[in-house]
């Protein structure tokens, strides 16, 4: 039977492979400003500074456009629920650099949608808040998880957001929201590469325990989750609308990473890695 390590003993065999990672990220990663997305000249006063509220036809977006921004700008405003998630797991060295690094690039995510949205007044201000403050409030938990889990999940999570991205950018009617989405597409797969990466080396000191926790992470993946406000959910309105469907996440979300994680073709497991891998057979290419 093969090794199992303690989560504590995970963050210290890991902990030179994060620092590598941390560096060449930080290298690859291309510096952007938010504010160079932003048009300006468009912006003017709300009523409350003497200018005109909001309405519906000062919106020049498609449905389409501005449903895939509501909801990654809402996805994003809840940044303070994922640090938390992934802080309470990575708080040591190179790791906890990481969490900063990663923090620092949603913030601007969320940065960028939100004034572009209010100076283009692309959707109504009162009611993206309103949702805004209803999502934050109601926040975002994970259950318990092992350190492998929780990378894994991160891996998927960040590849489906360029997935969502990819496809904003794919069916926006507005050149600077496709360069916006094009722009944060770029940054989760980059995100995803770290995460996929830290997994890789993962399975190298510890295959039967890496293997396991991605199967058990592909069996129980959901991306994050936002309630609109006429009662639906992000998913549903995303699959019909073509940006996102679950449906197409054993292509573009779990085929890629577990080529790059060589699972089918790998001859470390033991009996209890082979169970594990059995369990993602569906997805082999």
């Amino acid at each position: 039977m093969q090794k199992q390590l303690a989560d504590r003993e995970l963050l210290d065999w890991l902990a030179a492979e994060v620092e590598a990672n941390l560096t060449r990220h930080i290298a690859a990663a291309a510096e952007w400003q938010p504010h160079d997305y932003v048009p300006w000249d468009d912006g003017r006063n709300f009523e409350f500074l003497g200018g005109t509220d909001w309405e519906p036809g000062q919106s020049e977006l498609s449905e389409v456009s501005k449903l895939a921004l509501t909801v990654s700008v809402l996805i994003a405003d809840n940044l303070p629920s994922y640090h938390r998630e992934i802080g309470m797991y990575l708080r040591t060295g190179a790791w906890w650099r990481w969490v900063g690094r990663w923090t620092a690039e949603e913030n601007r995510h969320e940065i960028l949608i939100r004034n572009y949205l209010m100076v283009t007044r692309a959707v109504d201000p009162i009611g993206l808040e309103r949702l805004r403050m209803a999502h934050m409030t109601e926040s975002f938990r994970r259950p318990a998880m092992h350190l492998i889990d929780v990378l894994a999940t991160c891996a998927f999570e960040e590849l489906a957001a360029a997935v969502r991205h990819r496809n904003t950018a794919a069916t926006a009617d507005d050149p600077i929201v496709a360069s916006i989405a094009e722009r944060l597409a770029a940054d989760d797969e980059l995100q995803a590469v770290f995460f996929a990466n830290i997994v890789a080396a993962a399975l190298d000191v510890v295959p039967d325990q890496a293997v396991r926790a991605i199967a058990d992470r592909v069996a129980d993946f959901h991306v994050p989750v936002v309630k609109l406000a006429d009662g639906k959910t992000s998913d549903e309105v995303l699959a019909e609308a073509g940006i996102y469907d679950s449906a197409n996440e054993p292509a573009l979300v779990f085929g890629p990473l577990l080529e790059q994680w060589k699972i089918f073709t790998r001859t470390d497991f033991s009996e209890a890695g082979e169970k594990a891998r059995a369990e993602l057979e569906h997805l082999r290419p």
